[in-house]
């Protein structure tokens, strides 16, 4: 069981990336899905979740109305827009497959872990 994170980058501050997670199995379909950040010398903190059919989304205050949270369960795949970047918003980004159907914001409430994507955004 393998989940693969892509997309980070170095972007310049009010710049856009998106972020792709695609699970090796069609099981995660069944699962809610997050993408959680770790910047150095900080705890890993939550930055979005969705539920196992896409209909029902969760942000951090910090990122809501500028990251927006998607899937594709016919692809595997788990996505993270994140527009109007500013340089707080530097940090590995990590997706992660909960161990139920919906929306969890603890690190505990995961059991899956991709192995991060590198967002930089330059001031």
């Amino acid at each position: 069981v393998q989940l693969q994170a892509s997309g980070g980058g170095l972007v310049q501050a009010g710049g856009s990336l998106r972020l792709s997670c695609a699970a090796s199995d069609r099981r995660f379909g069944n699962n809610g899905m997050g993408w959680f950040r770790q910047a150095p010398g900080k705890e890993r903190e939550f930055v979005a979740s969705i539920n196992w059919n896409g209909r029902v989304t969760y942000y951090a205050d910090s990122v809501k109305g500028r990251f927006t949270i998607s899937r594709d369960n016919a692809k595997n795949t788990v996505y993270l827009q994140v527009n109007s970047l500013r340089p707080e918003d530097t940090a590995a980004y990590y997706c992660a497959a909960a161990r139920g159907a919906g929306i969890t914001t603890t690190t505990k409430g995961y059991m899956y872990w991709g192995q991060g994507t590198l967002v930089t955004v330059s001031s």
